[in-house]
């Protein structure tokens, strides 16, 4: 009966750990920033051409750093409140 409940807290432990990695948080998060860095780096490299097609606001800058804020926004989010490790369902008594 003990190595069954050592496997069955081994399983909860994994599934807590499962829990924390895929938070939504952090995929939201980590994508913006990827394609925030991604769209920054247009916007600092964008030729006059492409100034003039937009009326001179360039706006992959802008958005890349709002991307990257809304990003930075999700993970800092996620490290001040982690996700609460799930609590197991209090054992029936025989």
């Amino acid at each position: 009966m003990s190595d069954l409940h050592k496997h069955v807290s081994d399983l909860e432990a994994k599934s807590a750990t499962a829990a924390r990695l895929f938070d939504i948080r952090r995929i939201i998060g980590g994508l913006f920033v990827v394609y925030g860095i991604i769209v920054t780096t247009a916007g600092i490299t964008a030729s006059d051409a492409d100034l003039r097609k937009a009326e001179g606001i360039n706006i992959n800058l802008w958005t890349g750093l709002g991307m990257l804020a809304l990003g930075l926004f999700f993970l800092g989010w996620l490290w001040l409140r982690p996700t609460a490790a799930p609590t197991a369902p209090a054992a029936e008594s025989e």
